[in-house]
């Protein structure tokens, strides 16, 4: 035979066609096979391979366990041909009280702990199946679910388990697939399960009513849940939305006055040791000024405690500060995507999640059902075999021991079926002594009572969802009493904000901000004389831009040349005695774009903003505190025109030059107040633009120094219409480019 041409098998193919496909089926494979749980079992692959693998095992509650190392290697040698750490780290998150609320494995040894440690070796720890596991595998031999062959095919694996527990919600879940996420926070077991048999009884029950019995999350570490019910429906209705979670925490008092707060409760998923780290190092950055010190006291419970600066600090201040710059409060976003019945990925809310839920345990109880049905009938048909034989026991034995065919004389002189006829010739000569007739027709009587009990069940659809609720009512005495079962996680009203200091995050000192004309800007420490000032050194070919005397805890306020305004915590800014860095690796300032402006933010201030082209406008300086680094836009501005001015009003009337040498004076109450515009003309001008401004009160007069001459400017006549193009200065008014 000639041997086939490898090359007779290439199909040419754009590179991006082809890269398209196996992207796709990459993405598909993480998508179906690694990172989705399924809606019925809450389960992805991984976990559900372990579960079975360890089932098989018959690693049961009351068995000894096994080293986790034989679990890993079952799994990888039959069922997911993947690295065994992943495995591994599977198997021991599902043994962690700390990272799933119904454990589902029970580890034996080191299986790490909520400080961040990684468990042991495989080759040292043990696992089995716990009390949760056993309910999500009840029935897995009774046909319960499709099964499908191996990635080998040398054996089979369940598509889904038949979950007799509402895993998906009562441990929650998260995976990143390819394009998409999933993140489903725990929930507790006994409130699920009111929600569920609500809905067993109104399909149509709105998320609000639903909401009702869960109202929110349930994590394994405790904590308090402090988000608004509206919110909390929100993201119930949605499939998508976010929850506050704080630290448990509670004042201890000590001799004398004094006291310290405890922190007995972390969030979920947040490691003790890191966060203690956390709050240390901001201490040591005096970022905490309301904080003395934070030790780490925790044995087998969760003991942090927080020491405060003076015992005439405000606890909930303390706690609030903590809230804002630490992981003591987090928000636990949820994304419930999950894998449908028709392995469609999906967003579900809270009622379809419960309905896909109670739909898998009917189609469960109906193929459990039919599977009964399909063993009583077997079992008729052997008993009725049995009758028959009792009846005529001497001519069967002369069948047996003289007929060549007894299988076939047995059928044809009794009337039997195959399965009937081998049930006799298979039976031990043992077993002739129970044979007998009250014994046979007591079971076939229960067996019938049995089958008539099926066949009703099968029959009727309202019967079969008040098994089901039974079911889950069953599973709420199981596992939604006791300690297990207890709410751990308290829903409180969203809090009361709190104001905190701004100087309770940051210690409060003098400094002077130093900004170059190319935007090189740091912090000395103190503040600088003018004659120290003068001495400031700058890099080569740059020069002194702007230099503003404040205190660590105030904000800057940048105003661009694009009419911009920029925020900036002067305790953000770099220190030392070098060049600094540029402001605009601090906030989005193109390299088209020049600083007009920069100056300490004091609130109940007025500014004016006016343009190169005379437009402008009064605004409040707290409308124009920006919270992002993309700026607030407050001046609009004419195509090819920029920002000039912003001066800080101070007086009654104001006075505007031009580079034309006009200058015009008007009240100040004449310039408009907005909070973003073009703003309207305060000065006109042909072929020039703005030069400086100036507010003063039209008592005292605008002063200024000529030579060594002080001189003003009479008001009486000078005062004009706003947008008037002006009069010539007086001499020495104006001097390199300013207003004197």
């Amino acid at each position: 035979m000639k041997p086939q041409n490898p090359a007779s098998e290439i199909l040419e193919k754009p590179l991006a066609d082809a890269l398209g496909e196996r992207y796709l089926s990459y993405a598909l494979s993480t998508i179906m096979s690694r990172s989705l749980p399924d809606v019925r079992d809450g389960l992805k692959p991984v976990h559900r391979r372990l579960l079975f693998a360890m089932s098989q095992l018959r690693l049961e509650p009351t068995t000894p366990p096994k080293k986790s190392a034989r679990v890993v290697g079952d799994v990888i040698g039959k069922f997911h041909p993947h690295g065994d750490t992943s495995v591994y780290d599977a198997l021991v998150r599902l043994a962690q009280d700390f990272s799933v609320r119904y454990p589902l494995v029970d580890g034996q040894g080191n299986f790490g702990n909520i400080d961040g440690d990684n468990a042991a070796a495989m080759r040292y720890t043990e696992a089995r199946l716990t009390e949760v596991a056993k309910a999500l595998l009840e029935g897995i031999d009774e046909d319960a679910v499709d099964f499908r062959p191996t990635y080998d095919g040398d054996g089979e694996e369940p598509a889904v388990l038949p979950a007799n527990f509402p895993n998906l919600l009562a441990n929650g879940s998260s995976g990143i697939a390819v394009g998409m996420a999933t993140n489903i926070p725990p929930h507790n077991v006994g409130e699920i399960c009111d929600a569920l048999r609500h809905l067993i009884k109104h399909r149509d029950a709105s998320i609000e009513t639903l909401v009702n019995f869960m109202p929110g999350p349930d994590f394994p570490t405790g904590g308090m849940l402090v988000e608004s019910r509206q919110n909390v429906i929100e993201a119930y209705r949605t499939g998508r939305g976010a929850f506050r979670l704080r630290a448990r925490w509670e004042v201890e008092k000590l001799g004398q006055g004094t006291w310290q707060i405890v922190v007995t409760e972390v969030p979920y998923q947040v490691q003790k040791a890191r966060l203690v780290e956390k709050i240390a190092e901001l201490l040591l950055a005096k970022k905490l000024i309301l904080l003395e010190d934070v030790r780490d006291e925790s044995a087998e419970d969760v003991r942090l405690v927080l020491v405060p600066k003076s015992r005439n600090v405000d606890p909930e201040v303390l706690m609030a500060s903590l809230f804002q710059a630490t992981d003591l409060e987090i928000r636990f976003s949820m994304n419930m995507n999950v894998l449908g019945a028709d392995h469609v990925p999906r967003v579900m809310n809270l009622r379809e999640v419960l309905q896909a839920f109670l739909d898998h345990r009917h189609e469960v109880l109906v193929r459990r059902s039919n599977h009964r049905m399909r063993q009583i009938d077997h079992r008729l048909e052997v008993l009725g075999g049995y009758l028959a034989a009792y009846l005529n026991l001497d001519e069967v034995i002369r069948i047996i021991r003289e007929e060549d065919e007894p299988k076939q004389e047995l059928i044809r002189a009794f009337t039997l079926t195959d399965v009937q006829a081998d049930a006799i010739l298979n039976m031990r000569l043992r077993n002739l002594r129970k044979l007998e007739e009250m014994e046979i027709r007591r079971e076939h009587d229960a067996l019938t009572k049995e089958k008539n009990g099926l066949l009703e069940l099968l029959g009727d659809e309202a019967l079969r969802w008040k098994r089901i609720a039974e079911g889950v009512a069953e599973i709420k005495k199981k596992f939604g009493t006791g300690a297990l079962g207890k709410r751990r996680t308290d829903v409180a009203d969203a809090p009361a904000v709190i104001e905190v200091p701004l100087d309770a995050l940051v210690e409060r000192e003098p400094v002077t901000v130093i900004c170059s004309a190319k935007g090189w800007i740091r912090t000395v420490r103190g503040h600088l004389t003018d004659a120290e000032a003068e001495d400031v050194k700058y890099k080569d070919g740059d020069s002194r831009g702007f230099i503003e005397r404040c205190e660590t805890t105030d904000k800057l306020l940048v105003f661009a040349s694009n009419g911009k305004f920029f925020t900036i915590g002067v305790d953000k800014l770099p220190r030392g005695r070098g060049f600094g860095e540029p402001v605009r690796l601090m906030i989005d300032l193109g390299n088209d774009v020049d600083i007009v402006d920069l100056f300490r933010h004091q609130p109940g201030r007025t500014l004016m903003v006016v343009s190169e082209d005379g437009r402008g406008f009064r605004v409040e300086e707290a409308e124009v505190l920006a919270q992002t680094r993309a700026g607030k836009q407050v001046l609009n501005l004419e195509d090819g025109k920029s920002a000039r001015i912003c001066h800080r009003i101070a007086g009654d009337h104001a006075l505007i030059v031009g580079t034309n040498n006009l200058f015009v004076i008007f009240p100040v109450s004449e310039i408009p107040v907005l909070t973003r515009g073009k703003g309207e003309i305060l000065q006109r001008y042909k072929d020039s633009k703005i030069l400086d401004v100036r507010t003063f009160n039209k008592e005292e007069g605008y002063k200024y120094t000529y030579g060594n001459h002080k001189r003003s400017i009479e008001m009486s006549g000078n005062i004009m219409k706003k947008g008037s193009s002006g009069r010539i200065c007086p001499a020495g008014m104006v001097k390199d480019g300013k207003l004197t």
